[in-house]
């Protein structure tokens, strides 16, 4: 077993697991911080999305031991203490999920693309939200909610 530090939103924690263990686990297993969901694997449904250094990544395909060095990392708990994020409030507006489970790294990859893009076009937002799999296929109201929290005045925050 080794032991990590990491800053996890905007907070220290401590974890000791075995060099490798998934970043996904351990946030999810070892610090409670369930909203990155587990669902392929294999990065190709974008359900474990979480930001490093702002940069929306996918939890499942990162080994621990790489993001120990002070990276500062985000999950779907650190958007907001109240659930009171622009597009967390523009989601619920929307009536964006259906069974829910993909969210969290919907809401992730669209945090990224408001940050760097606020006002997207539709076409932008569908481009940028490519590849964030939807089993429900919510996808229009994903997007609807995305559009909506573009036009809130609050800016989204990084």
């Amino acid at each position: 077993m080794a032991t990590f530090q990491l800053d996890i939103n905007n907070s220290k924690h401590k974890v000791e697991v075995n060099e490798g263990t998934s970043l996904l686990w351990v946030l999810r297993e070892h610090l409670g911080l369930t909203g990155t969901k587990y669902s392929c694997g294999i990065g190709q449904c974008g359900a474990c999305m979480v930001h490093i250094d702002n940069q929306p990544v996918r939890a499942c395909l990162l080994q621990v031991d790489n993001y120990a060095d002070g990276q500062k990392i985000k999950t779907i708990e650190g958007l907001s203490q109240n659930g009171d994020h622009p597009l967390q409030k523009a989601w619920i507006e929307a009536q964006a999920p259906q069974c829910g489970y993909c969210q969290s790294g919907q809401i992730m990859q669209a945090v990224a693309l408001l940050e760097t893009n606020p006002n997207p076009t539709r076409e932008e937002i569908k481009t940028h939200m490519n590849g964030i799999l939807c089993r429900c296929g919510t996808y229009l109201r994903i997007i609807n909610a995305i559009e909506l929290a573009a036009k809130t005045p609050t800016s989204i925050e990084k």
